[in-house]
């Protein structure tokens, strides 16, 4: 139960620090262990319920600090307790935990083992709290079962050799998971089927709408369905009928794919598809654009997708964090304009004004990213250095380096395919 409760805890407070989860983990195990004892008061949880949220809403509180505190303690009763219950912080963006060497792990596990626990579950759960419940119980305890098996073995360098080979599968779902359930919690369905559609487009750009359509519109529906599942095996079993999906679908367009689909471990094909990196963009005519009347009608969704589709794999540099900034900005439009008195002019002049910006907004995306993925970063962060100073001729040393290693972080960070979308809309 303790350990459920930190998991819980250090998920829901991804910023918190370790002393504020244990304060709040050792109250609650504290309030169970007194009030689910057989012949205790029936009013003992709501008494102790309501002390532990008045010490929530103490100013010199240990518990996790959230933003909306304030707001919750204004309430008195169930009301505050229930508002307290419901906050959360935002999940990190990039994860922070290191596994640390096999002789680390096994000093700090003899020195103390369930501080060695207890740091581990926070550290790991609030890297990577977007994972479902069941995937995270089940990877942090099969990693703490490795370490007090390894760190007591004759042989602990041969036990960890065997033991994390064998943990590959639930290590990969965990970041993988994670991944893909982070971009849903922030894009949401539709936008899933955009990003995931986009990302298999620049894969393989030799196939068509109809054939990656139908696997974006599958993806979607695994993460709804088992991001915040609680069910054992929803997120392995589904995640593994998609791959198979996406392998039958694909492995005869691209031999990349076929490549990764022959392994017998599933999730490593998925990730290795996931991994791989944009083929090169095919010479194709410009793309149709949806008519207005498409784009006012009831599958206009389907009509902004299969465009932005058609984008991508003509451009198969920009990451999906540019494309997405494109998608916002077509939804933006086709609400205001579909609305308008006169959608069509509205429309029309949203066209003229897309149209002179997208070319440039698309080259200089698709420069970046491009030399990004082709270059040593030494050799990119040169190539940076030339064309900035080609524009801001009048820099200084000083602000050229400091202008170079923001764009370079910049590339580093966000061109990758699964790089962390809102820190990376925010940039863009």
């Amino acid at each position: 139960f303790a350990l459920r409760t930190l998991i819980m805890n250090s998920r829901k407070f991804s910023n918190a620090t370790f002393e504020q989860i244990s304060h709040l983990v050792s109250e609650i195990v504290s309030l169970a262990e007194t009030c689910c004892a057989d012949g205790v008061d029936p009013s003992c949880y709501d008494e102790g319920s309501s002390a532990l949220s008045a010490k929530s809403c103490s100013p010199n509180s240990l518990f996790p600090a959230h933003p909306g505190i304030a707001g919750c303690c204004v309430h008195q009763g169930l009301e505050r307790k229930l508002c307290l219950a419901a906050l959360e912080h935002p999940p990190r963006q990039l994860p922070h935990y290191v596994e640390p060497s096999n002789e680390e792990l096994c000093l700090a596990f003899k020195k103390d083992p369930k501080d060695f626990a207890d740091r581990f579950l926070y550290e790991y759960v609030s890297s990577y709290g977007r994972a479902p419940l069941p995937v995270l119980l089940g990877s942090t305890r099969n990693f703490l079962s490795m370490v007090s098996t390894c760190c007591i073995s004759p042989a602990p360098t041969v036990c960890f050799l065997k033991e994390k080979l064998q943990r590959k599968t639930l290590s990969l779902l965990t970041l993988m998971s994670n991944r893909a359930c982070s971009r849903f919690a922030v894009y949401g369905k539709d936008k899933v089927k955009f990003s995931y559609l986009t990302m298999l487009a620049q894969k393989t750009p030799s196939a068509s709408f109809e054939d990656l359509s139908p696997l974006a519109e599958n993806a979607a529906e695994v993460f709804s369905e088992c991001c915040d599942s609680v069910a054992e095996d929803c997120m392995q079993k589904k995640l593994s009928e998609h791959t198979a999906k996406v392998c039958a679908a694909l492995s005869a367009k691209d031999k990349r794919v076929a490549d990764c689909c022959t392994g017998n471990n599933i999730m490593q094909n998925y990730f290795c598809i996931s991994a791989l990196q944009p083929a090169a963009a095919p010479k194709l005519p410009e793309p149709q654009k949806p008519t207005n009347k498409q784009l006012c009608g009831s599958d206009r969704a389907l009509h902004t997708r299969r465009y932005m589709f058609e984008l991508a794999r003509r451009h198969t540099s920009v990451p999906d964090v540019f494309l997405g900034k494109l998608y916002d900005a077509s939804e933006n439009v086709i609400k205001e304009c579909c609305s308008a008195k006169d959608a069509s002019a509205c429309l029309e002049s949203k066209r003229q004004q897309v149209g002179a910006e997208l070319p440039a907004f698309l080259e200089k995306a698709s420069q970046l990213c491009g030399q990004y993925t082709e270059l040593n970063f030494l050799d990119f962060k040169k190539r940076l250095r030339d064309s900035i100073r080609q524009t801001r001729t009048d820099a200084s040393p000083e602000l050229l380096g400091q202008l170079v290693d923001q764009r370079a972080d910049f590339a580093s960070t966000c061109c990758p395919a699964n790089s962390p979308p809102l820190y990376c809309a925010e940039q863009v």
